[in-house]
């Protein structure tokens, strides 16, 4: 099945952004010009307010009158609301749920809040219309409590009665639920299970599975909604072992006409070399990020092999594109750090390449909508959990004790000293093999 890319602009060149809301905080450091307006919402202070700020709401919220109450599971939903607040990569990864409840609840409207760089990501899919998607700038705090009330009162006003809470690391997600005015509140819920507190006023929950790829967790949380769950646990349905899938996003020949020739224009010299895309950037989470040496060395055999090399990420990996690019010493290796500037483009520039390496994220799961194969290089997270659902990706990652090691309890904080060793333990030779053999090219 295949959907064709939206040809209108798409703003925005938060391209390989990255992590919700997550847990936690740390709020010290801050200069004296301080403000509001000003605060950027790192992931440490992220993890702050959420741990200082969010418990006591949860709490304060679960005590309310009536939050408890449930409702009869003979309800049908008329007006669905998904929150997903996560990385873009989770958006891809929603997709069967999503369809999951169109088929299920086909005269339901659908409507979904994501974070505004998100956005784009959501609207390349037919599953949410775009008037229906709402948004929270979360890049800074008083923007993100000035979006947050703009957004509940437009909630209350669509009249929601059902809320699926599709975070695991965050609370602003499930106080967004608390004050949704839904009386189908689905979320997962610790039951058990230590940590992942967050309010009890979810009346549909939902049993985290660590052992569950995420996208069969999500399908099983839209379940959540289904007259049929029961139980306790609520949902005890069976999962198939096919993998699921994802509509393949066909891209017009107009729009790679126009890449291909701005590309061949300001990088003249890769013209008939086939080109290797590789991301070496980590995000707001560096851990993930396989060693750069380790990119060099496999970059450097590559470009022997007669392969054009391409560096791609945000304007902020420009730093760590040049450094690579000043190792490898060849004019066969471009820096298109920032070059792409939306999300439509970067899945245009997959049609036009060969083959991309890439760290966990965003990117791994683009190529998936794409015919472009991947190698996607897992350490701190598992594949099990979080590898995408393209039948050309193949996951590496090598079995070291600790790892995975930023996980749902943990609140994606990881304990290691940034010595990531599961990272290191994947040897460039391991990733080439794969390489040639993708590209039929393996001797």
């Amino acid at each position: 099945m295949e959907r064709r890319v939206s040809e209108k602009p798409i703003l925005g060149a938060g391209i390989f952004s990255c992590d919700s809301i997550s847990s936690g905080l740390h709020l010290s450091g801050f200069s004296e010009d301080f403000s509001f307006e000003r605060l950027r919402v790192n992931i440490h202070i992220q993890r702050n307010i959420d741990r200082m700020a969010g418990q006591p709401i949860c709490r304060l919220l679960s005590l309310l009158p009536g939050k408890k109450k449930p409702v009869s599971p003979d309800t049908r939903p008329r007006n669905i609301l998904i929150i997903m607040l996560s990385e873009m990569g989770s958006l891809v990864l929603a997709q069967p749920m999503l369809g999951y409840l169109r088929e299920k609840f086909p005269r339901a409207r659908i409507y979904a809040l994501v974070f505004e760089k998100n956005r784009e990501c959501l609207e390349l899919f037919d599953s949410v219309p775009p008037q229906n998607i709402f948004t929270v700038n979360g890049d800074a705090l008083f923007a993100l409590l000035r979006d947050s009330i703009r957004v509940l009162r437009r909630i209350r006003n669509q009249d929601m009665d059902t809320v699926i809470d599709c975070e695991l690391f965050s609370r602003i997600s499930s106080i967004y639920s608390g004050l949704s005015g839904a009386g189908i509140r689905v979320g997962f819920h610790p039951h058990t299970q230590e940590g992942l507190y967050r309010g009890n006023f979810i009346n549909r929950p939902v049993l985290y599975n660590p052992y569950q790829h995420i996208s069969e967790q999500f399908v099983t949380l839209a379940h959540a909604v289904c007259p049929e769950a029961a139980g306790r646990p609520l949902v005890k349905r069976h999962i198939g072992k096919e993998k699921r899938s994802l509509p393949r996003l066909e891209v017009g020949r107009d729009a790679m006409n126009a890449l291909r020739g701005r590309l061949m224009r300001d990088f003249p010299q890769v013209e008939g070399r086939p080109l290797i895309l590789i991301y070496p950037g980590g995000g707001l989470l560096p851990i993930r990020a396989w060693p750069m040496d380790h990119y060099c060395r496999m970059a450097k055999d590559l470009l022997e092999k007669g392969y054009g090399v391409g560096i791609i990420g945000l304007k902020e990996d420009h730093g760590l594109a040049q450094q690579i690019a000043k190792a490898l010493r060849s004019r066969f290796c471009v820096d298109l750090t920032g070059y792409t500037r939306s999300v439509k483009e970067l899945i245009t520039l997959f049609h036009l390449t060969k083959l991309l390496i890439t760290n966990d994220g965003g990117p791994g799961h683009f190529a998936a909508l794409t015919p472009i194969p991947s190698i996607i290089l897992y350490g701190p997270e598992t594949p099990v959990l979080y590898g995408p659902l393209g039948k050309n990706a193949v996951s590496l990652h090598a079995p070291v004790a600790c790892s995975p090691c930023l996980t749902a309890y943990n609140h994606r904080n990881s304990p290691c000293d940034g010595n990531n060793v599961c990272l290191q333990s994947i040897p460039p030779e391991t990733v080439l093999k794969k390489a040639y053999e993708l590209l039929g090219d393996a001797d």
